[in-house]
């Protein structure tokens, strides 16, 4: 399966919606986008939906832990929201809860993020 990839500025804020698997062959692209709105400058501040992400592999992991150094640099901060069963458990193994702003909805995130 691949993945697609939505995304839309809101305030400071980088909103970006996955869809389908975060993995090796699609965490280059993820980077590349994510990055590419990030260095345009308008915005610090980066909110990831997974509510459609099915699989996320090492590699996904990496690219979330890359965004969240190079968000803290713009002195921005970071949430992730509606994380799967499926993703839940990379999330758990890896310690990804302890350093990320977990939310259940991408309005709380977003109240998180201070958009609202």
């Amino acid at each position: 399966m691949s993945l697609r990839i939505t995304m839309e500025v809101e305030k400071s804020t980088l909103i970006v919606r996955l869809e389908g698997e975060l993995d090796h062959h699609t965490s280059e692209q993820v980077r590349a986008k994510i990055d590419a709105e990030l260095n345009k400058g308008l915005v610090h501040n980066l909110l990831l939906n997974l509510e459609e992400l099915s699989f996320m592999d090492s590699s996904g992991l990496g690219v979330l832990l890359g965004r969240y150094k190079k968000v803290a640099l713009l002195e921005g901060k970071m949430s992730i929201c509606c994380v799967q069963a499926s993703v839940k458990k990379i999330f758990e193994l890896s310690g990804l809860y302890k350093i990320l702003a977990v939310y259940d909805s991408e309005s709380e995130a977003i109240k998180y993020l201070g958009v609202a």
